[in-house]
C-alpha cells in the first residue's frame, strides 16, 4: 500500500498474500457464525406455517355460455379481486367469525398474501401463521368471506373453489440452510473487512523497501540491532531448538 498526497495505492499481491495469511482466522469465523445461524434458526426461531386456498372466478351472465369475452373480462378483473380480498371489511369479518382477539386488521393484512397469476382466472390466498392448523382456519375463512363479498360488489353469481387449504406438513421459514450458509458468509466477510481495514491503516515502516515504498528515499544504510536484542533472538531461536 502506498500513500500519496491523500491518495491510497493498494498492492492487490500484497492484499491478496495478507487475506491468504488470515484464511484460517477468515475460516474459522466463517464456521462459526454458520454455526450460530443454525442453532438460531434451528431452536431460537418459531417456525411459521404457510397454507394456501385458491378460488376460480369466471364474470357471466347467467344462463348464458362463457364466451372468450367472458374469459378476457375474468382475468383483467382478478386484480380487483385481489383488492377486495384484503380489503378492511373481509380482513374485520374474518376476526370476528373466528374470534381473533389478539390480531387486529393490520395483523392479518401482515400474514395475508393474494396472488393473482398472469393470464389465468386463479386467486390464490395464503396466510402464514406459527400455528398450522390456525393457518388452514384462517385461510379458508378469508375465502368464505371474500366470496361473499366480491359476490355482492361484483354482482356476480358465484366463486368457485378451485382448492381448499389444507394443514401445512412442513415450516415455510426460517429455512435452516439458508441461514447456516448467509451466516457463515456474513461472518467470513466481517472478518475479511476487518482484515482490509487493518491493512489499510498500518502505516508502520518494517523494512528498508517500505522507506524507499512510502518516503520515496533510498536506503543509505542499516542500523544493526543491539548486542542485548541479538542476545535475545538468539535465546529465542534455542528454546525453539530444545
Amino acid at each position: 500500500m502506498n500513500k500519496r498526497d491523500d491518495i491510497i495505492e493498494i498492492n492487490l499481491g500484497e492484499l491478496f498474500a495478507i487475506l491468504l495469511g488470515r484464511a484460517f482466522v477468515i475460516i474459522t469465523a466463517g464456521i462459526f457464525f454458520a454455526l450460530a445461524g443454525l442453532f438460531v434458526s434451528k431452536f431460537v426461531l418459531h417456525p411459521v406455517y404457510e397454507s394456501t386456498t385458491k378460488i376460480y372466478i369466471l364474470n357471466k351472465e347467467e344462463n348464458q355460455t362463457v364466451t372468450y369475452s367472458d374469459v378476457q373480462i375474468s382475468t383483467q378483473l382478478t386484480q380487483d379481486y385481489a383488492e377486495l380480498i384484503k380489503s378492511r371489511y373481509v380482513l374485520e369479518e374474518v376476526i370476528q367469525r373466528l374470534n381473533l382477539i389478539e390480531m387486529d386488521y393490520k395483523d392479518l393484512s401482515d400474514v395475508l398474501k393474494v396472488d393473482t397469476p398472469s393470464d389465468t382466472r386463479i386467486v390464490a390466498i395464503t396466510v402464514k401463521d406459527e400455528d398450522p392448523l390456525m393457518a388452514m382456519k384462517i385461510a379458508n375463512c378469508i375465502r368464505e368471506v371474500a366470496s361473499e363479498h366480491i359476490t355482492n360488489v361484483m354482482d356476480i353469481d358465484a366463486i368457485n373453489v378451485a382448492e381448499t387449504a389444507n394443514v401445512p406438513t412442513e415450516k415455510a421459514s426460517p429455512s435452516v440452510g439458508r441461514w447456516t450458509v448467509f451466516s457463515g458468509f456474513i461472518g467470513a466477510v466481517i472478518v475479511a473487512f476487518f482484515v482490509i481495514l487493518g491493512y489499510l491503516l498500518d502505516d508502520t515502516i518494517k523494512s528498508n523497501d517500505d522507506v524507499e515504498r512510502y518516503l520515496g528515499l533510498s536506503t543509505l544504510a542499516l542500523v544493526p540491532l543491539t548486542l542485548e536484542e541479538q542476545d535475545k533472538k538468539k535465546n529465542k531461536k534455542k528454546a525453539k531448538k530444545k
